[in-house]
């Protein structure tokens, strides 16, 4: 019995390093054996987070430009909830809940990069039309070609390369399904810290109990170097926001706040003082002394960090370069898996036939031909070179995106997006196709390969893992196609409902839009791509000189630059998390306790995102039902950013960290 259990609860010696000659990787659940997988509880499960975390990875994507990693709390959630309910054979079951699940996070991913820039051109280009269809179908289809283009490079990656590739996420993954019999504790700590986070957000979002922000403005000096200067500090006290802080960790956070001073301390005054400056010497008047801080940096210190955004993407290419060209060798080599199912019969080896794949991959690629004839509506011969633009650009960056999560655990989905932009642009206009319709075009092709490519890093985790575990390849691969099904249309209704309520473009209605980073960069670079006008390339140059100064610098520009464009308030809060996880960390005499305070502190946050997350969705679906963004309003302060509310607000987060504080310190070394 104790040889049972131990089988079921530890990964063989060999699992994670390099086998010997003639050494053969046994896993967990024995290959020549079938086991249970595939039951109506795996299934609904998986489901029913593919819809929660789809909901809230894309609400928190787009309000500050981070999609937290679903496939941990999710592992969580399915062996706390399979102790719970004393589920018999959970393992296998456990994998199929993760890997359907999982598909919410890496379908937000692709599609929040690029869908929210239709929104955002459309307030220029009011011709542009856009519909759920459009968001779920992009969603969709790049997820299948995701699917499709890595399962014949599964053996590779999972078996072949055993032991050469880290796979960091998987690691850390596997390790929570194999510790199963303790999921039950962390389920629960789970779910309560979402219902603390969640309704410490509702409070200020929807009740309006407390303000959302804390500004210099509240104390006299601060409004005068306000009104003045064009100096502001700001403060989100969000539970989603600072939590995602700890997760970064400090350096991170730290990275992402200086960049965000650089443009509210220096950028910002900087404009406002050349102004002044150059209305002195010319006995004119300054142009932006009318302008708020807010103003100058939404019309001229923005577009700056787009630059930085967008350079901060090819630079990653550029250090990917190694990968990138032992990926494009594989893609073209003779690594594929041929099919033939004769010789490898093993349950744990067994993916699904050839034959199917390529049939399903010719169906998948007839379906985008349609989607772009009818959906996008373009021409015969535009939409034949916009599909093989997609078809040759998803296959060679594919192995790409594999290689990287396993290597490093990150995935430059973003720079490979905007080469993609980048070349079907200029495709696209040598076939006549520009103007509106070209942008329609270009973020449509950019949010298909976008979503192929994150869905081949996440999938190819999910494989991973089902190796190490000993599930059947085959079976994660046919219900990897429904998770995505159902994450694709999670995603599409949730994106329509967030632009409904609050929009992604500042406008007299929705004055706090949805911040969507990627997806404003994504819109600016291809803007003047189609049109030839409307971005100040001047400004996009300074931030790629930026990103470049500051990559030299040994500090990463994607993070630097993110901090530049995002506003103010909501950045300072990482810092918060940022330093909660250097003061838990700090090495002391226990390192057992203080690792276990560490993962009860991970927990927390990864509560209190999904809560905020999910509770801000639930918020936007009653704007959204009721037409009316104060129907839950208690009235409670006239001015709902004024003073009064400012300083509870203050109360009321020193009271969250202390919380979070009080329960991380409850770990005992056993956890």
């Amino acid at each position: 019995m104790e040889s049972e259990e131990k089988k079921i609860t530890e990964l063989p010696e060999n699992a994670y390093r390099e086998l010997k000659p003639g050494e053969e990787y046994k896993p967990v659940l024995p290959s020549d054996r079938p086991v249970t997988e595939v039951t109506p509880w795996s299934i609904g499960m998986g489901l029913l987070m593919a819809v929660i975390f789809s909901a809230a990875a894309a609400y928190s994507g787009l309000k500050i430009g981070q999609v937290f990693e679903a496939a941990i709390p999710i592992s969580i959630i399915a062996v706390g909830a399979s102790a719970a309910f004393r589920r018999k054979n959970a393992l296998g079951q456990n994998v199929i809940i993760q890997s359907i699940g999982a598909s919410s996070g890496v379908i937000v991913a692709g599609a929040v990069f690029t869908i929210p820039g239709l929104y955002i051109l459309q307030a220029k280009y009011p011709d542009i039309q856009i519909n759920f269809w459009q968001i779920f179908f992009s969603s969709l289809l790049g997820g299948f070609l995701g699917i499709l283009f890595l399962i014949p490079f599964r053996k590779y990656f999972v078996k072949d390369m055993h032991g050469k590739l880290p796979f960091p996420e998987a690691t850390a993954t596997t390790e929570i399904l194999m510790t199963g019999e303790k999921g039950g504790n962390k389920a629960k700590l789970l779910i309560t810290s979402g219902l603390i986070g969640g309704l410490f957000d509702f409070c200020f979002s929807a009740f309006r109990l407390w303000s959302e922000e804390i500004t210099t403005r509240i104390i006299p000096a601060g409004a005068m170097m306000a009104e003045k200067f064009k100096m502001v500090l700001k403060f989100n006290v969000s539970a989603l926001i600072f939590s995602f802080g700890y997760l970064v960790g400090l350096r991170f956070a730290l990275i992402i706040v200086v960049g965000s001073l650089l443009s509210w301390l220096v950028l910002i005054p900087l404009v406002n003082e050349i102004g002044a400056l150059t209305a002195a010497m010319s006995g004119g008047v300054n142009p932006f002394a009318a302008l708020s801080a807010e103003a100058i940096f939404a019309e001229y210190v923005r577009p700056i960090g787009i630059g930085a955004i967008a350079m901060a993407g090819i630079i990653g290419i550029i250090k990917s370069a190694g990968v990138i060209g032992s990926a494009f060798k594989l893609a073209v080599g003779k690594k594929v898996a041929t099919g033939a199912v004769g010789t490898d019969i093993k349950r744990t080896n067994r993916d699904l036939k050839m034959s199917f794949v390529m049939l399903f991959l010719f169906l998948t690629l007839i379906a985008v031909f349609i989607f772009l004839l009818i959906g996008v509506k373009i021409t015969l011969i535009q939409a034949i070179v916009a599909l093989i633009a997609i078809t040759v650009i998803s296959f060679l960056f594919t192995t790409v995106a594999a290689n990287a999560i396993a290597i490093v655990g990150t995935n430059p989905v973003s720079g490979m997006t905007l080469m993609t932009l980048i070349l079907s642009s200029v495709i696209l206009v040598a076939v006549g196709l520009e103007g509106w319709q070209g942008m329609v075009s270009g973020l449509i092709i950019g949010g298909i390969v976008c979503t192929a490519l994150s869905m081949a890093g996440g999938f190819v985790t999910d494989l991973k893992i089902g190796y190490w575990i000993g599930t059947t390849p085959a079976k994660q691969e046919s219900y990897k196609f429904l998770g995505t099904l159902v994450s694709a249309a999670t995603v599409g209704a949730v994106i329509f409902i967030l632009n409904e309520a609050y929009g992604f473009v500042a406008t007299p209605e929705h004055p706090n839009p949805m911040v969507a980073p990627q997806a404003n960069a994504m819109a600016a670079i291809i803007e003047p791509l189609m049109t030839g006008s409307g971005v100040s390339w001047i400004l996009l140059g300074i931030g790629a000189v930026i990103a470049i100064l500051v990559n030299w610098l040994g500090v990463s520009p994607l993070a630097f630059a993110l901090g530049m464009f995002i506003p103010l308030q909501l950045n300072t809060p990482l810092i918060v998390g940022g330093l909660l996880n250097h003061w838990i960390n700090k090495k002391g005499a226990d390192k057992q306790l203080t690792n276990a305070r560490h993962q009860r502190a991970i927990l927390i946050s990864s509560g209190f995102i999904a809560g905020a997350a999910l509770f801000g969705v639930l918020g936007a679906l009653i704007i959204f039902l009721t037409g009316d963004g104060e129907a839950l309003n208690s009235n409670l302060w006239s001015n709902p950013h004024g003073t009064g509310a400012q300083i509870v607000a203050l109360i009321a987060f020193i009271g969250l960290v202390g919380y979070f504080v009080w329960e991380a310190r409850r770990a005992k070394r056993e956890d």
